[in-house]
């Protein structure tokens, strides 16, 4: 049994050991934040990115490195798992890519706004999490790819909002989304001209459609109509 002195002499020893480990741990932390976080990269877009997260308080229904309401999906690296085109349509109108489904609110935000939200986006996304956040194991099957080398010679060719953006809905040699058909044969389905008003305005060629309007620009529309009509 401890004496009284040598219960007071435990006590300032294993709280200044302690206090000490703790401060030790506290600075090597410090250290580190500017390496792992690529504090490098953050560019006056990147800090209005910030400043729109916060002021529209974005975190009232996301998460982001784990913070937040879990209403909507976690943010952390939605860039990677989205890419930027997807995520610039998705912006400039929640309601596009998914009709009549997502309660994200209409923002209105400018083209410039927009770039700023992606850039601090991805850099966020960028920072070493330790593996944050996991793959979780409900994560839907792998698809069954088939007529695999078609579609990777398809997909070589492809405009690169393909990847991005279609496929979260169609699916090219097997591989993509079950929403839409797949794009498989549409060169022999459509004319040229069906599939540039159908890009244009699905909705003005088939009512109710679930394709949504992704507001294409000409030039853009003319690269996946000029691309689709080779899946024959």
């Amino acid at each position: 049994m401890l004496s009284k002195s040598q219960a007071r002499l435990f006590f300032a020893v294993a709280t200044g050991g302690f206090s000490f480990v703790f401060l030790g741990l506290t600075v090597d932390t410090v250290m580190q934040v500017p390496e792992r976080s690529h504090s490098e990269n953050i560019t006056e877009e990147v800090i209005h990115g910030k400043e729109l997260w916060e002021s529209n308080n974005c975190m009232g229904c996301h998460t982001l490195l784990g913070e937040g309401a879990y209403y909507a999906p976690e943010l952390t690296k939605v860039v990677d798992r989205r890419g930027a085109e997807w995520m610039r349509i998705f912006l400039r109108d929640p309601q596009a890519m998914f009709p009549g489904q997502r309660k994200m609110v209409q923002y209105d935000f400018t083209e410039d706004e927009i770039s700023a939200l992606i850039a601090f986006f991805d850099w966020n996304g960028k920072i070493d999490t330790n593996g944050f956040p996991a793959e979780h194991d409900l994560a839907p099957p792998a698809p069954v790819v088939v007529a695999a080398t078609s579609g990777a010679d398809a997909m070589a060719t492809a405009p690169a909002m393909v990847a991005t953006v279609c496929m979260a809905c169609h699916a090219v040699g097997g591989n993509g989304g079950n929403i839409g058909p797949a794009f498989e044969g549409v060169g022999n389905r459509y004319t040229e001209d069906e599939l540039d008003r159908w890009l244009a305005d699905p909705a003005s060629v088939k009512p109710g459609t679930a394709m949504p309007n992704l507001g294409l620009a000409d030039d853009v529309r003319g690269d996946l109509v000029e691309w689709l009509m080779t899946l024959d």
